[in-house]
């Protein structure tokens, strides 16, 4: 493939509760679900490009991210998913859906989020990832990325082969797009049946009216467990029948399909072959659980700690941390983050393990808050420290490094997290500037040694570096309180007489 496969659409936050139903709720003759599990996934676009990433594909999501602990948790399941997060800004709150199960069957699906809010203007990298692309899907769920003017401008310009999964709530597919691929129930809502006509019948004259509306190559309609219905132009309908039984849940089954098509072509397969390619896709995914079964394993999620604002009366303000008192959810940020936006301030963010917490540590988050209107700390969690250094890291637990970090007025907030890298949490804060101190070399305007920097550019953020204190280092520190030789002025441990020191070519950083 010559490019991603970039999946542009509106993600949700889909949730499972599972329980089990013994009684009656005795105001009400309603049955009472005592939960036994939850699990949360990206539902929507996010779902699409989960399953496309699953098959090895580098994959693009471009979407809309709310500023709360929603769209704080679908960056922290996409990242962990392999999926690289373009995201829009996005006003109002995440939409979430909410199926609440037994024996696995749906009881109830309780939605909110409310109504849907506009995703701000796509950055440069977007648009130049979408002329990249070896296929793109647009995965609408009528929550208004689909009808965003720049992205459909981009959608219409670009050369790779476009799959539009279309919502009657949304817009018309932009002209030109090689595939469509609605279900039955969308494609009767799109366009009305003819009294009597059979399923089929039905379908194709669907199909073939859509297809000439949005100018569109060909248009597939899904027929469920039936396989699928191919109409181009001046051909007879291509009638591509499932290869088994596919009974099962079919929650997600349009998005693997479409995943699937988009997949194909993106590897040069006519759209005849890609839709023979999907149903056979979509058909096992069903038959193998659906999406229970079809996703990675849970992960973590990030939790928060907030210092008092530094732009008022209760600058300087602590609260406590999981080590020793109250915990904050990512809501407290999110409201922190709507603030500093509102007024058009600037968002700075940094991150590290920040084990003993020195001077060299104090001067770089200084450097960095007066780049901006709030900082906040990407941290390390205890997990994620020991990953990087080794089972003797961190010598403070994330609690109280947390606690220690969030207790200066320089820190606006404190996000601790579990994953190697900061790339899910960056990918919901969205900051305008990331810091980071030390020797970092530059290299001009990419900011190369920053592995944060293409992160920060599919918004249009920038990467930079403040200068560190020389000679101030958690492994000096560490090395004087267990006896072990001094550091030299750049913190790397002075050699007994007549040892060789290693050789290092990078100076400790103030991590």
């Amino acid at each position: 493939m010559r490019g991603p496969v970039v999946v542009v659409g509106d993600t949700l936050l889909d949730r499972d509760v599972e329980g089990v139903v013994n009684r009656l709720c005795p105001d009400s003759p309603v049955p009472v679900l005592d939960e036994t599990s939850a699990v949360d996934r990206p539902g929507g676009a996010g779902l699409a490009a989960v399953f496309a990433a699953a098959q090895g594909a580098d994959v693009v999501l471009v979407t809309a991210l709310a500023d709360d602990a929603g769209g704080a948790r679908l960056s922290a399941l996409l990242a962990a998913a392999g999926v690289q997060v373009y995201p829009l800004s996005l006003s109002g709150s995440t939409p979430e859906k909410i199926r609440l199960r037994a024996r696995g069957r749906v009881l109830l699906r309780h939605d909110r989020g409310g109504a849907s809010g506009e995703p701000g203007q796509p950055s440069d990298e977007v648009l130049r990832v979408l002329a990249r692309a070896s296929a793109v899907l647009v995965s609408d769920y009528g929550r208004g990325v689909a009808r965003q003017p720049a992205l459909r401008a981009a959608l219409a310009a670009t050369r790779a082969p476009v799959v539009w999964d279309p919502h009657p709530r949304g817009p018309a597919a932009v002209p030109g797009v090689h595939l469509a691929t609605p279900n039955e129930s969308e494609v009767r809502e799109l366009v009305p049946a003819l009294p009597g006509a059979s399923r089929l019948a039905t379908a194709s004259r669907g199909a073939q009216g859509l297809r000439r509306r949005w100018r569109a190559g060909a248009v597939a309609v899904t027929l469920g467990g039936d396989g699928a219905l191919l109409c181009h132009a001046g051909s007879t309908p291509l009638v591509v029948p499932t290869p088994g039984s596919a009974e099962g849940d079919t929650c997600g089954a349009g998005d693997r399909f479409a995943a699937a098509a988009s997949l194909a072509l993106a590897q040069g397969a006519l759209v005849s072959e890609a839709v023979q390619a999907a149903v056979a896709e979509a058909s096992a995914y069903v038959a193998g659980g659906g999406v229970a079964t079809a996703l990675p394993p849970e992960q973590p999620f990030p939790h928060v700690l907030r210092a008092g604002s530094n732009r008022g009366p209760a600058s300087g303000h602590a609260v406590a941390g999981p080590g020793g008192g109250e915990r904050v959810g990512v809501a407290a940020v999110a409201t922190l983050l709507a603030e500093v936006r509102g007024a058009g301030g600037t968002v700075v963010a940094t991150g590290g393990c920040f084990d003993l917490l020195h001077a060299g540590h104090l001067a770089t988050l200084q450097a960095a808050r007066q780049l901006g209107d709030c900082l906040i700390v990407c941290l390390n969690s205890d997990t994620s420290v020991a990953g990087l250094k080794g089972p003797d890291r961190p010598v403070m637990a994330e609690g109280d490094r947390a606690r220690l970090l969030a207790a200066l007025s320089c820190v606006d907030a404190v996000l601790v997290f579990d994953e190697p890298t900061p790339e899910a949490v960056l990918s919901w804060l969205r900051p305008d500037v990331w810091v980071k101190g030390g020797d970092y070399a530059t290299g001009g305007p990419d900011a190369v040694g920053l592995p944060e920097a293409e992160v920060l550019r599919r918004w249009g953020g920038n990467t930079v570096v403040v200068p560190y204190l020389d000679g101030r280092s958690t492994s000096d520190l560490i090395a004087r309180s267990t006896g072990g030789p001094a550091a030299d002025a750049g913190g790397r441990p002075q050699q007994p007489v007549g040892v060789a020191a290693p050789v290092s070519t990078t100076r400790e950083r103030t991590r």
